[in-house]
């Protein structure tokens, strides 16, 4: 079977389920940036030298999957979904931000930094930009009463913190991850 159906050439897909919407829906442009987000980290888990970094990146590109799944269900597909996203996963990613500032010393603070220092940093600034987008999309969603999951925003919302802390950690050039 050919990926070319031409189903969509009219501007139309269809959510697992089988729900046709339009592809300016907010259910497709929340997993757009999801999706773009997961292809921003593949590049900085090609980019990244330590083995654990790039075990965490690729960890986070599958609960991104994960999250796309749910979205992309119709809602009432949503509870035959084998897994969902859940508080397991936000623990996860809390481990994650703990272990960057307690052994690296590094805390979020409250100013901006101009990214650039080195390309990994840049590629990772760019997914931690990427990541707030796509909570904003996750977060219309939710106003819309088209997603119920409140993991999914509060997954999203550590992720931007995580990126923001795993770019400072390279920048001070002494990171382990």
């Amino acid at each position: 079977m050919s990926i070319v159906t031409k189903k969509g050439d009219l501007g139309h897909t269809s959510l697992c389920g089988g729900v046709t919407v339009m592809k300016d829906h907010a259910k497709i442009e929340a997993n757009g940036a999801i999706d773009e987000l997961c292809a921003h980290l593949g590049t900085a888990k090609s980019l990244v030298k330590k083995k654990v970094t790039k075990q965490m990146l690729e960890t986070i590109q599958r609960d991104l999957f994960l999250i796309c799944s749910e979205i992309a269900a119709d809602p009432r597909a949503v509870g035959k979904l084998k897994e969902r996203m859940g508080l397991e996963r936000i623990h996860s990613l809390d481990a994650f931000i703990k272990d960057i500032e307690t052994k690296h010393f590094i805390k979020g603070g409250h100013g901006f930094y101009l990214p650039g220092q080195d390309f990994v940093s840049s590629v990772l600034d760019i997914a931690r930009a990427v990541a707030r987008r796509a909570e904003r999309r996750v977060v219309t969603l939710k106003k819309r009463r088209m997603m119920k999951n409140v993991h999914i925003t509060a997954y999203l919302n550590r992720l931007s913190d995580f990126l923001y802390l795993l770019v400072r950690c390279h920048e001070k050039g002494h990171c382990k991850l």
